[in-house]
Parts: C-alpha cells; sequence; structure tokens
C-alpha cells in the first residue's frame, strides 16, 4: 500500500479538518494566568481583517471564532481580561447585550438562520475554552445542520471561508 494520496479525497468522500487537531492540542489558548497568551487580549491589537473583527465597541468587540460551530459563529469579547460576568462593570455587560442582539439583527440579514444558540461558559468546568477571559457565543443555527457527521464523525464542515463570512458580516454590520 502506497502513502501517496494520503488525505486526499477518494471514493469515500472523507473530509479533512486537520485545523481541530492543533485546537485541542492546545493552538491559540492561553496558559492559565498568563494574559500576554490569551487570544482575546491579542486579536485587538489587530487589523480587524487579520483579526476576523467585525465591530469595536467602547468596552467590547466582535470576532469571527476561529474554530466555529457554524458559519456566522461570533464572539462577544470584553476589552478586559476578566472571567467571570460578575467581573464586568454595568456598562460592559450592557455593551455584550447590545452587541450580542446587534449581531442576531446581522446575521439574520446576511443569512437567514431559524435560530441561535447564545451562551457564556463560565469556568474551565462548563466548557470555556478561554475560561480566563469572557466571552458571549452567537450562534446561527438552521434545521439540518447538525447531520450525521458531527455526530458519527465528529468533524463538522463549514459552507464558507472565516473571511468570506467575516466579510459580509461586517458590511452588513
Amino acid at each position: 500500500m502506497s502513502i501517496d494520496g494520503v488525505g486526499m479525497p477518494d471514493s469515500w468522500q472523507r473530509l479533512w479538518a486537520p485545523h481541530r487537531l492543533d485546537y485541542l492540542r492546545g493552538e491559540n489558548r492561553p496558559l492559565e494566568g498568563n494574559d500576554s497568551q490569551c487570544p482575546f487580549c491579542r486579536i485587538p491589537s489587530l487589523d480587524d481583517v487579520n483579526g476576523l473583527i467585525v465591530f469595536r465597541g467602547t468596552h467590547s468587540f466582535v470576532v469571527m471564532n476561529l474554530y466555529p460551530y457554524n458559519p456566522g459563529h461570533l464572539l462577544i469579547c470584553a476589552y478586559r481580561h476578566v472571567p467571570d460576568l460578575t467581573d464586568l462593570s454595568v456598562d460592559e455587560r450592557s455593551e455584550i447585550i447590545e452587541l450580542t442582539a446587534h449581531a442576531m439583527t446581522t446575521i439574520r440579514k446576511v443569512s437567514s438562520p431559524q435560530g441561535f444558540n447564545l451562551g457564556m461558559n463560565q469556568g474551565a468546568i462548563s466548557g470555556a475554552g478561554v475560561a480566563e477571559h469572557i466571552h458571549q457565543h452567537v450562534v446561527p443555527r438552521w434545521g439540518g445542520d447538525a447531520n450525521f457527521m458531527p455526530i458519527i464523525g465528529k468533524t463538522k464542515v463549514l459552507p464558507q471561508l472565516l473571511s468570506q463570512t467575516r466579510e459580509e458580516i461586517a458590511a452588513a454590520w
């Protein structure tokens, strides 16, 4: 058996998602207590296109999730490096909620989802991938968007590149 063509589509029509393994191994995850490695602290220093930033507010910003569950999966991140909702000021909490609502309105204009999952995982035990920096998930949902691939194949098929989704959402914002 030759290894030529390994990773290439064949009659099984395998879909490769090698970026997921990098994330699972710790890519872009901060070391606990090390603000300098926090992706949500670093992203605002980048330009909008390279940082996948859709909008910059006074207290928080909107960014594409680098490892999205669905096209248009956004994160609303506080600029301050704090882990918990109770650590935010009233103004920070208010802006995150306002940006979440605006994100839903914008995504509805761009891609007509049938629903949304919204959520903040507070603490690593709750499933937060970056537990040290609070962020709100905005995940658009469509009927049938969770087919056999994530359930059986543990692979999510996304029909659009992050850069294209970011461009569309930023233009509609």
